[in-house]
């Protein structure tokens, strides 16, 4: 729950950017980095900014997009660009949703509801995590938004049955299940400065201990024995496994690398994604997250063949900078940068992207 003193906190960290000059200022995602980095604690800063051991794939992610280059064509009537699209039955404005990430109470007093009415204001879906440091029921009904949920199968299968009642009967309408953690990765320079971090709880998990490195696809199937939403996985490099999570019975796949935050030195999502596209073959809907700051990584990751994108740490610089009215501008510029980068690449619809939209 918000404490009384948070909400004045915030009241005040809203008033102070205004008084600076409000976040019009900031005009893309990477603005909203550096910004973000002097107010964001240290501690904090390298919790949501580190990934694992050395930090490779952590690069990658985002060297490879800007390795793609775009082929545009020209004299094509752009004068309506539409970014609808329609996922799991319902239709989203845009291709881009917000990934789940936890520690949020680190970086604003709302934290996790304030990220949730940010994604709202701006017609994003929601995904809340797991490692959320309010119970998923208050970030659900509080939202104002669409919402999903992000499922760790927990050791205590009891437990994570009732959560998983909680988060559907709370309204969130889809449970991506993360399948790419049996254990924590080498996450050197979060442990440097973990020690200065006040605890947290974590009402959605049973214990610390909570990963299950024995978890295996029966308990997939077990997940959709019961579960009454569509079930994703979250975490597919390999399209071996895509090809065991269509046949599953899953209701789509999530491109992932942990935010670069588990293993190292895997491939950057958006060169994993082709492979991962082909075995499905349009049977599910296929997300990617990892590496997109720029309206023209949308259209990259549409072109080679994903249904939608999450984007977890930029999102994360706006809650830092201005709470939930700073998730509001980082979506707003990254949909502008979309539609934008459309009408100048001679593609009017979502549809229109494809594998010609990049040169070579």
């Amino acid at each position: 729950m918000i404490t009384r003193r948070g909400a004045l906190l915030a009241a005040l960290a809203s008033a102070l950017a205004r008084a600076q000059g409000g976040i019009e200022k900031l005009l893309s995602l990477y603005d909203f980095e550096g910004e973000a980095h002097t107010r964001i604690s240290p501690a904090a800063w390298d919790r949501i900014a580190g990934g694992a051991a050395d930090e490779l794939t952590l690069r990658w992610n985002r060297e490879a997009y800007d390795r793609l280059r775009l082929n545009p064509r020209v004299l094509v009537d752009v004068s309506k660009i539409d970014t609808r699209v329609n996922l799991l039955g319902a239709e989203l404005p845009f291709p881009i949703l917000l990934a789940p990430t936890g520690g949020q109470g680190f970086i604003h007093p709302e934290g996790d509801v304030a990220a949730a009415r940010g994604a709202a204001a701006a017609r994003a879906t929601y995904v809340i995590s797991s490692s959320a440091s309010m119970p998923v029921e208050d970030i659900a009904k509080r939202a104002g938004g669409t919402v999903w949920f992000q499922l760790y199968v927990q050791k205590d299968r009891g437990f994570t049955r009732e959560l998983v009642r909680r988060a559907e009967d709370a309204g969130c309408r889809a449970l991506c299940v993360t399948v790419d953690s049996p254990t924590f990765g080498m996450r050197n320079r979060e442990a440097r400065s973990s020690g200065q971090l006040p605890a947290r709880q974590l009402p959605n998990l049973q214990g610390r201990d909570y990963l299950d490195p024995s978890l295996t696809w029966k308990d997939i199937d077990w997940l959709r024995g019961f579960a009454r939403r569509p079930v994703l996985l979250k975490g597919i490099l390999n399209p071996d496994d895509a090809v065991l999570a269509v046949k599953a019975g899953v209701a789509g796949v999530i491109v992932s690398n942990h935010g670069a935050r588990n293993l190292d030195t895997v491939p950057a999502t958006i060169d994993a994604l082709p492979r991962i596209v082909e075995q499905v073959a349009g049977r599910v809907p296929v997300i990617v997250d990892g590496g997109i700051r720029r309206g023209t990584d949308v259209i990259k990751a549409l072109a080679l063949g994903a249904n939608a994108v999450q984007v977890g740490r930029p999102y994360l610089w706006g809650l830092g900078v201005a709470g939930a009215e700073g998730v509001t501008r980082v979506v707003e510029i990254l949909r502008k940068e979309l539609e934008l980068a459309m009408a100048l690449m001679g593609r009017p619809t979502v549809k229109s992207i494809d594998r010609s939209a990049l040169w070579g």
